[in-house]
């Protein structure tokens, strides 16, 4: 659990890029991780060291190896000891940042092709620039990243799930981000298993992933303990794409401050004919683009067999269903108009969900979730792949509060359905009985066919009005005279009072 005290350290952190003339929030996260990536490296091979050093052992294969090192931007004969984040934390403001700015900076680049230092995160250094601009401001940064415990992987985690809550909170680049309770929610209403091989074809910052990965670690520490279970955890089970090598930083090193040291993390568009994906996944989680640009001439006409469109959102559900394996579940976030619109493609996508697969639930969130950045209505559709239909009803929810005040500054408030959405999706048998009237209920799939496969909570559920009795109208007459007296009767002695006060 973060603290007060390290929210503070980050808070001056951050303020010190502001004042260094760093003033975009993904920028300011960008270089953030430069830096977190130097002082990773350092620290794993001083516990390396100190391993080897325990059993009489030189280090094998060191990221910062004895001697020099030719800096392949400049030319130069570097050593690779002062490239180390404890050795040039020290060294006074010039040279340090001469150092990391020339030296460290391009080393980090080339760890991948040069050592085998493959990291998820090291593969997507090629096109990185260093932006800090004066030692002043390194100093300082340096100094604050120093005194966070990063050998910690649970306080670092949360250390970077709290820098990426300010780069949302900025409004800047928030689409970046899915709120982090609603991919919680989503990640315990598909429970992951050691099992399952997981996929997030629109990563950004990768929490579908990371949250996957924390809820494997807590669910399942002691199986984690077998050697198999361990390496399909850190090698096989997790993946993720997208198309900005930005995100795919920062989304990389969310998953390194998390544990997870090399997923499948690639720089890849989803929708292209590039990618082959098919029967592949046994658990997709996204919250895909609804409205991003598109190369319609590159999308992959597999996709476009299904639904002939130009929206990402209804491609991407496309694509889910083909990369998914028979028996894969998919959670996805789509927007209002996935469940609603009217077209060709539309009418095909949820047919589809419904004749062809097996459709289990339509959880309506309230519009305010990705508030302060987007008031869009959203909800989550969830379903197994079967090409062999299977859908008997499917469950409806309309949440109408998450836990947080529904306008732009999403305050923390009591009311929250989430616990609610969760325990009633868990235990269907609950829920057979429920009225229309009620939060949650079963639609029969023969129902959706007559309604078109709308899939919106709205066509389904019954309002109650509440019956409204009106007196007779000799009765409302009778009152009406009764009234009039009144006022006849004020009248007269109102002008009796003027009279006697004239006189």
């Amino acid at each position: 659990m973060i603290t007060g005290q390290i929210k503070n350290q980050i808070d001056q952190i951050w303020d010190t890029f502001w004042t260094g003339g760093i003033t975009t929030p993904i920028t300011i996260l960008e270089q953030m991780t430069y830096l977190f990536f130097m002082k990773m490296l350092d620290d794993a091979q001083i516990r390396r060291e100190a391993i080897a050093n325990s059993i009489g052992e030189a280090v094998n294969d060191p990221t910062f190896a004895y001697g020099t090192w030719t800096n392949p931007e400049s030319g130069r004969q570097v050593a690779l000891n002062d490239l180390r984040w404890h050795v040039f934390k020290d060294f006074d403001p010039e040279k340090m940042f001469r150092t990391v700015k020339d030296d460290v900076f391009a080393y980090i680049k080339y760890l991948g092709g040069e050592k085998g230092e493959d990291s998820a995160y090291s593969r997507f250094m090629n096109n990185a620039v260093f932006m800090i601009q004066n030692p002043r401001t390194l100093v300082k940064i340096v100094e604050g990243i120093d005194a966070l415990d990063m050998n910690n992987r649970d306080t670092m985690g949360d250390v970077y799930e709290y820098v990426l809550g300010k780069m949302a909170a900025s409004g800047n680049n928030g689409q970046f981000r899915t709120p982090r309770h609603i991919i919680r929610m989503m990640v315990e209403l598909m429970q992951p298993t050691l099992e399952d091989t997981i996929c997030d074809p629109a990563m950004g910052s990768a929490g579908f992933i990371v949250e996957s990965a924390k809820y494997i670690s807590e669910h399942y520490k002691t199986e984690l303990k077998k050697k198999s279970n361990a390496e399909h955890f850190r090698n096989t089970m997790l993946h993720g794409f997208d198309t900005d090598a930005t995100m795919l930083r920062i989304g990389s090193m969310n998953l390194m401050l998390h544990g997870v040291d090399n997923p499948t993390v690639e720089y890849r568009d989803s929708l292209s004919s590039d990618n082959t994906d098919e029967n592949r996944y046994s658990l997709i989680l996204a919250n895909p683009p609804f409205a991003g640009s598109l190369d319609y001439e590159a999308v992959s006409k597999s996709l476009l067999a299904m639904v002939k469109t130009k929206k990402t959102e209804l491609l991407f559900m496309s694509l889910f269903m083909r990369a998914l394996r028979i028996g894969g579940r998919c959670a996805s976030i789509v927007p209002d108009g996935v469940l609603t619109g009217s077209s060709n493609a539309h009418k095909a996508l949820r047919k589809e969900l419904v004749d062809g697969h097996r459709l289990q639930a339509v959880i309506s969130m309230p519009s305010g979730v990705f508030k302060p950045y987007a008031g869009v209505s959203t909800a989550i559709l969830i379903f197994t792949k079967t090409n062999s239909g299977g859908t008997d009803k499917v469950w409806f929810y309309d949440m109408k509060a998450d836990g947080f005040s529904l306008d732009d500054k999403r305050n923390p408030i009591a009311d929250n359905d989430i616990p609610d959405v969760i325990a009633r999706f868990r235990s269907p048998a609950g829920e057979y009985d429920r009225k229309r009237t009620d939060k949650s209920f079963f639609v029969p799939a023969e129902e959706i066919r007559e309604h078109d496969y709308d899939l919106s909570f709205n066509t389904y559920k019954e309002t109650v009005r509440a019956a409204v009795i009106y007196d007779a109208p000799e009765v409302i007459m009778d009152r009406l005279h009764t009234l009039e007296e009144r006022f006849l009767k004020g009248m007269s002695e109102l002008s009796k009072m003027i009279l006697s006060h004239e006189a």
